[in-house]
């Protein structure tokens, strides 16, 4: 009996120069980041990329993002066909930007457009982390700052979800004009007496966090997201100190009065669609 248990294990072990068999077909399951637990993709899916075991963020792509916050069919894209090209002729960038293509459906690392969220309507971007690390180039700049523009033009309450990994080096000054521009954008924006909040989401750093993420009337994030400027390592080799264990983290943000408000994911959109409804019965009334 032991002898045919083992007999049959065998049959399922590596052999030289083979494959071992598959049980499950490949994608249908998924490995939460934080507590290793095993999930059917569908199910993580379905709670919105939340572990329903340890409640960890997974990183949603800019479509999940727009799915989970948008009333159904109300979405329209704004300036889907402007791609970037390589105004420095950085090596291989044109081919890093085709395979990012492919991977992620995206021509860049945002989306633009505009719809309504529980009935009221917004101008809204999204960045996608999967997308060049979601970093800020020019392309990604100036669709920003047109979204922003045109949510400026219409009286539009205007809403971004950030996540990047700051400027995109292959673009030099290029990328790190686009933080001017996004903020003048902003400005005009709020001027004209118009709604901004922004969400950081796992990670926003570097340039955007020091430009259009940091610049909402409400400056929201979604918990253990990573936010910062400079990298952690660097800022202890600056100062020569040991910095907390949960330093750079939406939750010691909030602490320190540098953010309004951790939201979970599955109350984001009832959040956003308060305060759009707030905001605009507050504005009917002046």
């Amino acid at each position: 009996m032991l002898k045919d248990i083992f007999g049959k294990k065998k049959r399922y072990a590596t052999i030289p120069g083979e494959q071992a068999k598959q049980d499950i077909p490949e994608g249908l399951m998924i490995k939460c980041q934080s507590c290793h637990k095993i999930y059917y993709r569908k199910e993580m899916h379905k709670n919105l990329g939340v572990c329903p075991n340890c409640d960890f963020h997974h990183q949603l792509n800019a479509w999940e993002r727009i799915d989970s916050l948008f009333d159904e069919g109300t979405f329209v894209e704004w300036d889907k066909n402007l791609i970037s090209n390589n105004p420095l002729g950085f090596p291989g960038y044109e081919e890093k930007l085709e395979k990012d293509r492919k991977k992620t459906g995206l021509n860049e690392g945002v989306v633009t457009g505009t719809g309504l969220i529980e009935g009221e309507r917004v101008a809204f971007s999204v960045m996608d982390a999967g997308f060049r690390m979601g970093s800020m180039g020019s392309v990604v700049g100036e669709k920003i700052a047109r979204a922003i523009e045109r949510a400026r033009e219409e009286a539009l309450p205007y809403i971004i979800f950030t996540a990047s990994g700051g400027a995109r080096m292959q673009e030099g000054v290029l990328s790190l004009m686009q933080m001017s521009k996004t903020s003048i954008a902003l400005k005009r924006h709020s001027e004209a007496g118009n709604l901004i909040i922004s969400v950081m989401t796992h990670p926003t750093t570097g340039g955007v966090t020091a430009s259009f993420a940091s610049l909402g009337d409400y400056n929201f994030a979604e918990p253990r997201a990573l936010i910062g400027f400079a990298g952690r390592r660097i800022i202890e080799q600056t100062t020569r100190e040991r910095l907390p264990d949960d330093f750079q983290t939406a939750e010691f943000l909030l602490k320190h009065g540098q953010l309004d408000q951790v939201i979970h994911r599955h109350q984001m959109k009832q959040t956003l669609g308060t305060l759009l409804k707030l905001h605009r019965k507050g504005a009917s009334q002046l």
